[in-house]
């Protein structure tokens, strides 16, 4: 590494700031300094590089070509750095922490109420989580592992098999009555409620039931689970669920299952970490921990 080459922390954290808000005086004002001390930094910086940074218009700065795309670099490398740094200090005193990439429902519902479980024999560890809903490179993103949901492929990482997900027609006991739905076809002609990343959910249900996919498509799409479960509780219409995410529904009688018979939908949970943490005793403990709870009875049919 040529570093000579590197700017100093400071100049960096001025030129990212000043372009994140287009005003060194904004900038100024957020890292209190003086606009003339952002304008010297800014300046250094593009001395060091040897092109502009900024084009200066009417008293407006805008970034150039190569400032925008610096920009991007920084705020990743700021970021990284805070993270590390923040890591690190959560580690003093022998404490050891774990940053998880989460599926936002499967953490809310699943996750979070057992973790108590695994903080109480593992009191010096702290578990961050960050949602994360599609798959990414550990080498790029500071996080120790992640929870999928689909095939076992990730490039440059170790896929440990959690559950399969089995879902569930649901509804209030409202819109059961009102649409009959103790009649499964009756399904067909009540209002649906769709995950928008699974449009062929319904559709495949119904196929699986012998029942008509006419009209599989109709009714409103929601991002996330949750929002379905708090649709269909609304007496929106009928939400295909994993049974985990709405036990406390089902317990309450706020949603009730209109069959006990479940759809797999073909997919599974796995526990994702990086190659290069296969050694780590607190990613092995996590991991251990969460393929025996995903096994317990009371788990198997509660899968996302």
């Amino acid at each position: 590494m040529a570093r000579d080459l590197l700017p100093s922390i400071g100049a960096l954290v001025a030129f990212e700031s000043a372009a994140r808000h287009l005003s060194f005086s904004r900038a100024a004002a957020e890292l209190h300094l003086t606009q003339g001390a952002i304008s010297r930094q800014v300046r250094e910086l593009e001395t060091r590089l040897g092109l502009p940074l900024f084009e200066r218009i009417n008293q407006r700065v805008f970034l150039t070509d190569a400032g925008e795309a610096y920009r991007l670099e920084v705020a990743r490398i700021l970021a990284g750095l805070a993270t590390a740094t923040e890591r690190t200090m959560a580690s003093a005193g022998g404490a050891e922490v774990i940053n998880l990439g989460v599926l936002p429902t499967f953490a809310a519902r699943w996750l979070v109420p057992r973790l108590p479980l695994f903080l109480s024999d593992h009191p010096q560890v702290t578990v961050n989580f960050t949602v994360r809903n599609e798959p990414f490179s550990f080498n790029d993103v500071p996080l120790d592992a992640a929870i999928h949901f689909g095939e076992p492929t990730w490039p440059g990482a170790i896929c440990e098999f959690l559950c399969i997900e089995e879902i569930y027609p649901v509804a209030a006991p409202g819109v059961r009555d009102r649409f009959g739905l103790g009649d499964l076809a009756a399904i067909a002609r009540a209002p649906l409620l769709h995950q928008s990343s699974r449009p062929t959910a319904w559709a495949d249900w119904l196929s699986a039931e012998g029942i008509a996919t006419t009209g599989a498509y109709r009714g409103s799409r929601f991002d996330q689970f949750s929002m379905i479960a708090e649709a269909a509780v609304a007496g929106m219409g009928v939400a295909l669920m994993p049974r985990f995410m709405i036990e406390t529904e089902l317990s309450s009688g706020q949603l009730v299952l209109l069959t006990k018979r479940p759809l797999d939908a073909g997919k599974a949970y796995w526990f994702v970490y990086p190659e290069a943490r296969v050694r780590s005793r607190i990613v092995r403990s996590f991991g251990d921990w969460l393929k025996a709870e995903a096994a317990m009875p009371s788990a198997t049919s509660a899968s996302e």
